[in-house]
């Protein structure tokens, strides 16, 4: 038995109708349950499980109910990477253009918001409903680069039989989800896609590195607004007493006074004018600003070593294969916080672990190496910014009086499906 795996260097350097015999045989053999003469990329096959715990039917076609022209449009206003559909464009024109591909760009939930390129490839994608308003995730069309860059939030590169369903086997794609950089919330996927012949490993990088240039320009349309709400907010904190912060809507702080700075507070979603308890600074008075809210925290007048408004209940959701939230609740009130990847490994560790867990036993969870101590305390960190009434340390864990739940996926399998870490792929196997 040969154990070695495919890449995608090995494959571009065979004959084009070889590599396509060998992929057609691996997934044969794979989803037949018999071992393969070569075995799948790891990021395939783990899509290839996926999908068969789904019960995917690997000869079902790619038709898909498209969004209506209204629903579309208004997907497309309301999306950020609008503001930056020139760039993704004007990136990856050359090479769409000349290479016989075309360029897909598709929201969090795997619709196509826009596609554009060689005009015989736009004809042929119409073919596998690979159109605007059309749905590209795994559950609805198998392993593919939208779909499984989707499921695992990194990018990915999909060619000829690794994807699931057989009516793809003539494409090969390559795409690279794209974040919000405020908060790192998954904005959706851009993808290149064409004829299996157009196959190349080095797309995937080229598509990366459009992604990241996206990226980085809403982080400096993001850095802008900020300048402009701390002009408005320096001098009205000027003048305000005691302590208080000004803040954009996702929190990033403009300008601060009586307070140690910051680079976020976390908010609740539905955060308004009024009276909020906020983790990290406590009970505040919540006024607008132009763009941000001014929080002016509130000094507590109740006996000594009462903790008005303190945290009493943790809930971590897990539950969806691609959005995952901590909610907060207690006497004053609750709120909410997207994770990020990495942040709701940590969590999940954490509420598994009552007793707590050292930096070196979460590095061995999370990377199976406890000398990796330094990258898990710059994590934890971070993630008690957020929750600094919710997490204690040496150890870190969930304090003693607050009660934490978990709520799971249905599927074991689909825990975190994104997560390479030990500890976590051990408690999702089923």
């Amino acid at each position: 038995m040969n154990n070695t795996r495919l890449d995608m260097k090995r494959l571009a350097t065979m004959d084009a109708a070889q590599a396509a015999r060998l992929l057609h045989r691996v997934r044969e053999e794979t989803l037949a349950g018999r071992t393969p003469p070569i075995a799948p990329r790891p990021e395939i096959d783990a899509s290839w499980r996926r999908m068969a715990r789904l019960g995917l039917d690997p000869d079902r076609g790619t038709s898909s109910v498209l969004l209506r022209r209204d629903e579309l449009e208004q997907r497309r206003r309301s999306t950020l990477l609008a503001e930056v559909m020139e760039t993704l464009s004007s990136g990856l024109a050359g090479i769409t253009d000349s290479s016989l591909q075309i360029m897909v760009v598709t929201d969090e939930h795997g619709r196509v918001l826009w596609r554009e390129g060689h005009p015989s490839v736009m004809r042929r994608a119409t073919g596998i409903c690979l159109e605007e308003g059309a749905a590209w995730t795994e559950h609805a069309t198998g392993t593919n680069a939208v779909g499984t860059a989707l499921a695992t939030r990194r990018a990915v590169q999909v060619h000829s039989a690794e994807h699931y369903v057989q009516a793809l086997h003539d494409w090969t794609c390559a795409a690279a989800p794209v974040h919000d950089p405020r908060d790192q919330r998954l904005l959706g996927v851009l993808d290149v896609s064409g004829p299996a012949s157009t196959f190349h490993p080095s797309l995937l990088a080229l598509v990366g590195s459009v992604a990241r240039l996206a990226e980085a320009e809403m982080r400096e349309r993001h850095r802008g607004a900020v300048e402009r709400l701390r002009a408005v907010a320096a001098p009205i904190l000027c003048r305000v007493g005691g302590r208080a912060v000004a803040v954009d809507t996702h929190g990033w702080t403009a300008a601060v006074t009586g307070l140690a700075p910051v680079d976020r507070i976390a908010l609740p979603k539905s955060l308004g004018a009024g009276r909020v308890w906020l983790p990290s600074l406590g009970l505040c008075a919540v006024e607008p600003l132009p763009g941000g809210w001014l929080l002016r925290v509130e000094e507590d007048t109740g006996p000594a070593g009462a903790e008005s408004g303190a945290a009493s209940r943790v809930v971590l959701d897990l539950s969806r294969p691609r959005r995952w939230t901590v909610s907060v609740s207690g006497a004053a009130g609750s709120w909410q916080q997207e994770l990020s990847p990495r942040h709701a490994e940590l969590l999940y560790l954490l509420a598994l672990h009552p007793d707590g867990r050292t930096a070196a036993e979460l590095a061995q969870d999370v990377f199976g190496d406890r000398t990796r101590t330094v990258t898990v305390r710059a994590e934890m960190s971070r993630v008690r910014r957020t929750l600094a009434g919710v997490l204690a340390h040496r150890p870190y864990r969930f304090r003693e009086e607050i009660a934490v739940e978990v709520l799971h996926p249905a599927d074991p399998g689909e825990l975190l499906p994104h997560s390479t870490a030990p500890a976590i792929r051990a408690g999702s196997r089923v």
